[in-house]
């Protein structure tokens, strides 16, 4: 499988998330020497009541249970959108090798717009790489979004409480 392949099945979890409610970010975590998926996760948050919920925790949770450990080497990680802060530490704490996402996040990624967590001088550095199916990763965002602001903008109208 190609680099699109696996984010493609990244977006297909998060489409699963959104048909949830949640936010539509999907990940895949895929053994490098072998193309195996070994970890896959949605956003999960609002279901879950759960701050932790995130795709990529849920991935590397799914990883760590399939190979039996906590670090992840020799391992890829395929996520629909710019990982945060937390997600980005637990990326670097599960060895992680590469990374590589679609669209980016201007108000709180930490790999590339807000922060860069991977070139701090921690005890390992994932590679990343961003811009991977960009354009359709975006899209599925902006469109939950969208769709979000008018349903709540319905709802304030036709009188109902927030």
């Amino acid at each position: 499988m190609e680099h699109a392949e696996y984010m493609r099945r990244a977006l297909e979890l998060a489409q699963q998330a959104a048909a949830m409610g949640e936010v539509p970010v999907g990940a895949v975590i895929v053994r490098r020497t072998t193309g195996e998926i070994v970890g896959e996760g949605y956003n999960r948050r609002e279901t879950d009541r759960h701050a932790l919920a995130h795709a990529e925790l849920m991935a590397i949770d799914a990883a760590c249970r399939k190979l039996g450990g906590w670090r992840l080497p020799d391992c890829a990680l395929y996520v629909t959108l710019e990982p945060c802060p937390m997600c980005s530490g637990a990326i670097i704490q599960a060895r992680i090798d590469e990374v590589y996402y679609g669209a980016s996040d201007p108000k709180s990624g930490a790999v590339q717009s807000v922060q860069q967590m991977f070139l701090l001088p921690y005890n390992y550095r994932p590679a990343a790489v961003g811009g991977v199916l960009q354009e359709e990763c975006s899209a599925l965002l902006s469109a939950f979004f969208r769709d979000l602001r008018l349903r709540r903008r319905e709802k304030n109208e036709s009188g109902e409480k927030k």
